[in-house]
């Protein structure tokens, strides 16, 4: 027999159930060992809880109606940068909250419980805004990061080409210099938000080959010559639209450039190296929902006259996804804060977290699915889409093959 859904799936199924989904997210303490606000400070552990709230309250009932219609939340997002998510770690003289790089994974991570996807884009959106911080002239970040920091305009990071995925010093979309301006030409692929958003972060070609031929040019939507490709289908991530971005004699004034001539490659390499924390951070917290959703199934599921709770195999994998869980959130938290105190290994750490949390978290919530039996693939189930939205950080901000290059080129270069 098919035998009743339970009440946890049920309850993280649509908005009338909410309330109980709110309750399963608020339950940090549900079991010490994984608690995820273990070893933070009052003022995090504050932080993680605005972020839980939100994401139970604004996020989780309405995850599976954005999956399904493919619908891009921007009000949603504004409410979460009212609460300042919009530039966590951009400088508040322009609007962000200033907080540290460990303060933003933990945010993520918490959002990301309530859907993974929008918090995904999020992180994009966050990154794009600490570039201009970081890399523009004051007359640049007083322009762009302050609608940017409150959402009132959404921003799309532009790096990957039909043609260069992976080997990013290779691309051609090509910027030639005419006066004051720039004349683009070219195309960006996969690019988040693409077409629905307000400023574009470009890099492109404006010397020779090699990433020293690379700079990097903000865009705004509207600029002649700027057009979208058509909106992409996707097995995840369906909150988020994703277009290709083309250039066809796109005109950009030279003060649009961020930094100077061939600092683009760096700039970007600089980006992800925050935004493959970011991406990780948002896998923690799939992983971290899914792992609840296993325990609550087991708990309530009957089979052959018991819980499958009292089942030992499955006792035993609980304990391995929990296990993986927690390294893997101590290895993002290390990787963050070695980043934001500069250190010399930060990109290689930060390379090494992206790959075993995404690995392992994809791994943790595809479990949780199994765990589920028959149900897990139904889509009244959140495990299914947290499946589906996971999958592709072993894809993004660098493959978790050119992850492990860089870990072995810093290994046997040492």
């Amino acid at each position: 027999a098919e035998g009743p859904r339970t009440a946890m799936a049920m309850a993280w199924r649509a908005a009338p159930r909410a309330a109980a989904r709110l309750r399963l997210l608020g339950r940090r303490g549900i079991a010490s060992c994984i608690d995820p606000s273990t070893g933070l400070t009052e003022d995090q552990k504050e932080f993680q809880k605005v972020a839980l709230d939100f994401a139970a309250k604004e996020m989780a009932p309405y995850m599976a109606e954005w999956d399904e219609k493919e619908i891009f939340p921007v009000e949603t997002m504004r409410k979460a940068a009212q609460l300042g998510f919009g530039g966590i770690y951009v400088k508040p003289d322009v609007g962000g909250s200033g907080l540290s790089r460990l303060d933003t994974s933990i945010i993520f991570e918490a959002l990301s419980t309530g859907c993974t996807s929008t918090t995904a884009y999020m992180s994009i959106h966050n990154m794009c805004v600490w570039m201009i911080d970081t890399f523009g002239s004051e007359e640049q970040r007083r322009r762009f990061c302050p609608s940017l920091c409150s959402m009132e305009k959404f921003a799309s990071y532009c790096l990957t080409e039909p043609g260069s995925g992976s080997d990013a010093a290779s691309l051609l979309t090509s910027a030639r210099r005419k006066g004051d301006t720039y004349v683009l030409n070219g195309s960006k692929a996969f690019i988040s938000g693409g077409g629905d958003t307000d400023v574009y972060v470009v890099m492109c070609r404006t010397g020779g080959p090699g990433p020293k031929g690379i700079s990097c040019l903000v865009l705004e939507k509207g600029m002649p010559g700027l057009s979208f490709g058509k909106k992409e289908k996707k097995v995840g991530w369906n909150s988020q639209p994703t277009r290709a971005v083309i250039f066809e004699d796109c005109v950009v004034p030279v003060g649009n450039r961020l930094g100077a001539e061939g600092q683009g490659f760096s700039i970007a390499m600089q980006g992800l190296n925050g935004g493959r924390i970011n991406i990780a951070s948002c896998s923690l917290g799939a992983a971290h929902a899914s792992v609840l959703l296993a325990q609550e199934h087991l708990t309530v599921r009957k089979q052959f006259g018991e819980p499958l709770a009292n089942n030992q195999f499955l006792q035993f994998g609980l304990a391995e996804m929990a296990t993986r869980l927690v390294a893997a959130r101590l290895m993002v938290r290390n990787a963050a804060r070695a980043l934001q105190d500069g250190r010399e290994d930060a990109a290689v750490l930060c390379s090494m977290a992206k790959l075993f949390a995404t690995d392992e978290c994809f791994g943790i919530c595809n479990q949780a699915l199994q765990m589920h039996g028959g149900y897990g693939y139904l889509k009244d189930y959140a495990v299914q889409q947290f499946v589906r939205d996971i999958r592709v950080h072993q894809i993004l901000e660098g493959t978790n093959e050119v992850m492990r290059m860089i870990v072995a080129r810093n290994l046997l270069q040492s």
